[in-house]
């Protein structure tokens, strides 16, 4: 099963394929609750995030992704190596 993935606005790319591979995909607000936050299972950023992902262990437990540089295609097997080793 895919987990459920939250995204930054600006990565619509990214956003479109893993909703095309049949990830549950939902744009993020990081000025959001601490508890909206927790019910992904991994969080795709780009980068410019980088207080939020020093934290994102005691904050969500979601894998963080920084997608800076990556292709679609490169988050989607970034996700696929982490679920497996989950």
């Amino acid at each position: 099963m895919k987990g459920k993935i939250g995204i930054e606005h600006n990565l619509t790319p990214v956003k479109d394929y893993l909703s095309g591979k049949g990830y549950n995909v939902e744009c993020i607000n990081f000025d959001e609750q601490s508890t909206k936050l927790q019910s992904y299972d991994a969080i795709v950023v780009t980068g410019q995030n980088s207080n939020f992902l020093g934290v994102h262990d005691t904050k969500t437990g979601a894998v963080v992704i920084n997608a800076d540089g990556l292709t679609p295609e490169e988050v989607a097997k970034e996700l696929e190596s982490n679920n497996q080793t989950r």
